[in-house]
């Protein structure tokens, strides 16, 4: 059997984010987010759940720390939550930041090196009825927060992402609706992309500015959750458009201006004629963002799950007219949530996931090697990678195989891109536990860790036990 070593000091760890599991939605101060609003809209989700109780990860937190311990992971990537930290936005809760900062403790006294996020989704309620991320100020507003979080924790912390997945937050979030806060509202989605992007860029600055460099030890970056766009019948013209549509809004709309300093040409002609607040919504880049957005990174996050297929299709035609019978026995598209429209379509005949996202553990390396080549990336960690399943207990254990063969599928990749010489430095399972999973509440599980939610008790799955062998190797076999 060929053995096939990573690289050294190779970073192993799990991810999961704070909405997801912590729970305590309104203990110890903590202020009302998006989320706990959306959550609450009739429909928004699956089958109607809520956070409220999740993992109960606030309460149970020092256990679940041990847990990390008893897996031998070497990191752990959490995010603190912005209403926990400042209830309305802006005002301080100490006893919020101080659970983070206990959090931090525990992990470093079990040898577990935190890799913290910032944001990841959990607007405060408060500035989202001051306009959320499509107003310029709650770029400022996420200035002052993290930079509270940074003053309690940078003495014990290294590594800093601003986001998490800001496609997410932008066109989920403000243009397709199927995200908080809920809305659809077209090129909204451009302009929040745009000020989270501002937030992330006055974040390094101020990083910077007060000693946040590698030759100290300290580094910093933004996940992002890039996507690679193949046409679904590359000789039609209107798909291949489609897909160069897609890699805009998905992928170049944030590696652009991170990497290059600018947008590109073809956004801003795709968006021709589309208003924001009555003015073209190329006013909201004033003169400096790029320059503030574009400082150099430590490290790019990357988050990858599926490639896409996309295809072209009139807002007002049924997805089985798009390409009749070609389409038949696809697993169903999913609308693609961009300016512009279109479709997303699963191959035919692919293995997919039980969410119907296709396995092309080859789209992977490509796209790693993509970011090496096109923006010359900073070193790369794999911040979330995984496969949601319908687990199933029997006789207390969980057989998760189809999860353990994804991620080693996918952790090859990684290899094969490292040995074309893309700079990867880590790799982050997602998700640690079984958690609320956005708009799909409950209803389906992503964890290496089972959660039985009627009990909280937790119980680490084949693929857990097998991830944990794979880290001390520092190998796949």
């Amino acid at each position: 059997m060929t053995t096939r070593e990573f690289p050294p000091d190779f970073l192993w760890g799990a991810a999961a984010a704070s909405y997801q599991i912590e729970g305590a939605v309104d203990a110890d101060g903590r202020g009302p987010s998006i989320w706990d609003t959306f959550v609450r809209v009739p429909g928004a989700i699956l089958n109607g759940d809520d956070a409220d109780v999740a993992c109960e990860h606030y309460e149970r937190m020092p256990q679940d720390v041990a847990l990390m311990e008893r897996l031998g992971l070497g990191s752990y990537r959490f995010s603190t939550a912005w209403p926990r930290v400042c209830p309305d936005g802006k005002r301080v809760n100490p006893a919020g930041l101080d659970f983070y900062s206990r959090l931090t403790d525990e992990l470093l006294a079990a040898g577990i090196t935190p890799f913290l996020t910032l944001y990841h989704w959990d607007l405060p309620q408060a500035l989202e009825d001051e306009g959320g991320w499509t107003n310029r100020d709650t770029a400022h507003r996420f200035l002052d927060y993290a930079m509270v979080v940074h003053d309690a924790l940078g003495d014990r912390v290294d590594s800093w992402t601003t986001h998490n997945e800001p496609w997410c937050s932008a066109f989920m979030g403000y243009t397709s609706g199927g995200h908080a806060p809920g809305r659809q509202e077209g090129v909204a989605g451009v302009v929040a992309a745009h000020h989270l992007l501002l937030g992330h860029g006055l974040f390094v600055e101020e990083f910077r500015r007060r000693g946040g460099t590698p030759d100290r030890g300290k580094s910093v970056g933004i996940t992002l959750n890039p996507t690679v766009a193949d046409p679904f019948d590359p000789t039609r013209e209107a798909d291949v458009d489609a897909a160069r549509r897609l890699d805009g809004f998905h992928n170049r709309v944030f590696l652009d201006p991170l990497l290059r300093g600018a947008y590109a040409d073809d956004l801003a002609r795709d968006t021709e004629g589309m208003l924001f607040d009555g003015r073209p919504w190329q006013d909201v880049v004033h003169d400096g963002d790029l320059a503030l957005i574009s400082q150099p990174l430590d490290f790019l996050g990357v988050n990858f799950y599926h490639g896409d297929v996309p295809a072209a299709l009139r807002y007002d035609a049924a997805p089985g007219e798009l390409l009749g019978s070609r389409i038949e026995h696809s697993p169903r598209p999913r609308e693609s949530p961009y300016p512009g429209g279109g479709f997303v379509f699963p191959r035919t005949g692919r293995p997919t996931t039980d969410r119907d996202w296709e396995i092309d553990p080859d789209a992977f390396r490509r796209l790693l090697v993509r970011l090496r080549d096109d923006y010359d990336a900073p070193p790369i960690y794999i911040t979330e990678n995984g496969a949601m399943a319908d687990d199933v207990v029997e006789d207390g254990a969980i057989h998760d195989v189809g999860r353990q063969h994804y991620i080693e599928q996918h952790l090859h990749a990684v290899l094969d891109a490292i040995d074309e010489g893309v700079d990867v430095r880590g790799y982050f399972v997602w998700s640690l536990m079984d958690n609320f999973e956005w708009s799909y509440g409950y209803a389906h599980r992503f964890g290496i860790v089972h959660v039985d939610y009627d009990t909280q008790v937790r119980t680490p799955k084949d693929s857990a036990l097998w991830f944990a062998e794979v880290a001390a190797r520092n190998a796949l076999q």
